[in-house]
């Protein structure tokens, strides 16, 4: 099989990136990136490209499956304007030219909590994500939402103390459902989703990404 991948250099990309390079099933892997990669694998093909301008990438997305982890913070984006062009608008773009090119099964890194109606800013455009890609109709379609992520190497100091608390409260049985998610189980939760052999739209939300990276790949 042929990866697409879109967000390979955040945590959770990277962790499938190398998955996917393990793996015997994918003989190419094809990621689209703003700036030059760390990826050194004869199985990566990295594009450099500016996700303003799809017209001048969109004959590249060719595959069997295409992977969406892209995303940002406020804080990295400096705006909601800027936030919601990197969470909404060059994910939207990329899973259109993905669909114009006949790529069958799409997967998506939404968020816990995720909806069009939400009054939070940033479950709101996770949520209007999800029903553009849902009304793309791509042949198989599965949406992962996934809570608090816990990321090797974090250097977001309130998301270390957070995932330090949560932790600590889950000990005490507390809070399960916001049981915090390694990237690596995520990813390959992501992985497993890949190799299923079914048409239509799934929706794995937090509790289930644990036992559902358990499968077999």
């Amino acid at each position: 099989m042929k990866a697409l991948i879109i967000g390979a250099t955040g945590a959770t990309g990277t962790d499938l990136v190398n998955l996917l390079c393990e793996d015997s099933d994918f003989k190419q892997i094809d990621i689209f990136v703003r700036r030059r990669s760390d990826f050194h694998h004869e199985k990566v093909t990295a594009h450099i490209v500016d996700f303003d301008h799809p017209e001048e990438w969109k004959h590249l997305v060719k595959g069997d499956v295409a992977f969406s982890c892209l995303g940002t913070t406020l804080k990295n984006a400096g705006s909601k304007e800027n936030q919601k062009v990197i969470d909404y608008d060059y994910q939207f773009n990329f899973a259109k030219v993905a669909k114009g090119n006949g790529v069958e099964d799409y997967i998506l890194v939404s968020a816990y909590g995720a909806s069009p109606d939400s009054k939070i800013f940033y479950s709101r455009i996770k949520g209007e994500l999800e029903d553009a890609v849902k009304n793309l109709k791509f042949e198989k379609t599965t949406i992962f939402k996934p809570g608090m992520l816990e990321r090797k190497y974090s250097d977001r100091s309130a998301e270390v103390t957070g995932l330090k608390f949560i932790k600590f409260l889950n000990k005490f049985g507390l809070f399960k459902s916001q049981k915090p998610l390694p990237t690596e189980i995520l990813a390959k939760a992501m992985v497993v989703a890949s190799k299923i052999k079914s048409k239509g739209f799934s929706e794995i939300k937090l509790h289930n990404i644990f036992s559902f990276a358990e499968k077999e790949m």
